[in-house]
């Protein structure tokens, strides 16, 4: 997969060259390139923002040079999937990264200031949120997007790893323990050290139930609709 970000910041974008998102590259999971908007600006100052029509607080993206910048990208990665962060997209999840990693390419357009002129959108075929709150920029979240879907990714995590994340199965992850055993008297569950691989995994699915019932109830009913449509023999969408 190639993986661009368009961005007015490319600095901020250090952690693509770190942790499981530098693997991913070296292994030739994935490609990476991050574009600055001001190179694709037309004007003496390469500026890329303007007050908005109307009047109003803040300054908004021009549309010209995101929309040069895309067909530049284009070039490089023409089957790319192209993304806004915004906080009027859809909310990001697990079930949409995992959509987002079977495309060929991803292309982020990373928003700022007080929004994007919303001609932009006209070129994206997706407009996305990591959440209902508000950031200064979409540089964060285009990362956060880039390595939930990078992680699903074949060969970048050993086979299987994935399945067993929060979220995987509309359940939360089960508690986890290392070394020591005992720690200023608190103990690890017994189970866990007991080598009886069926109970393990019994008391793991037994502490997933309960913990998403306790902390995400609404995760916890989907998960007991997708159980019970599967037991009847159906299909859950």
């Amino acid at each position: 997969m190639r993986i661009d970000f368009l961005t007015v910041f490319p600095e901020v974008f250090t952690p693509l060259n770190y942790s499981i998102l530098k693997r991913a590259r070296e292994k030739g999971c994935v490609q990476y390139q991050v574009w600055h908007l001001r190179d694709f600006a037309r004007n003496t100052h390469r500026q890329v923002d303007d007050a908005p029509f109307g009047g109003g607080r803040g300054m908004v993206l021009m549309c010209e040079p995101i929309f040069l910048g895309i067909d530049e990208i284009k070039k490089h990665n023409p089957d790319g999937y192209v993304i806004l962060t915004s906080p009027q997209g859809r909310l990001f999840n697990q079930q949409l990264a995992l959509n987002l990693s079977k495309k060929k390419g991803l292309i982020f357009i990373c928003g700022h200031y007080e929004g994007v002129d919303e001609r932009v959108t006209t070129i994206c075929d997706d407009e996305i949120s990591i959440g209902d709150y508000i950031l200064t920029g979409g540089e964060l979240p285009a990362m956060v997007m880039a390595e939930a879907v990078i992680r699903l990714l074949p060969g970048v995590l050993p086979e299987g790893a994935a399945d067993k994340d929060s979220f995987y199965q509309e359940l939360l992850d089960w508690p986890c323990y290392t070394r020591p055993a005992e720690f200023r008297g608190l103990r690890v569950p017994e189970v866990l050290l007991s080598g009886n691989h069926a109970a393990i995994k019994k008391w793991r699915r037994q502490q997933a139930e309960k913990r998403t019932k306790e902390r995400r109830p609404e995760l916890y009913q989907q998960y007991l609709q997708k159980r019970e449509v599967q037991n009847s023999g159906g299909d859950y969408e």
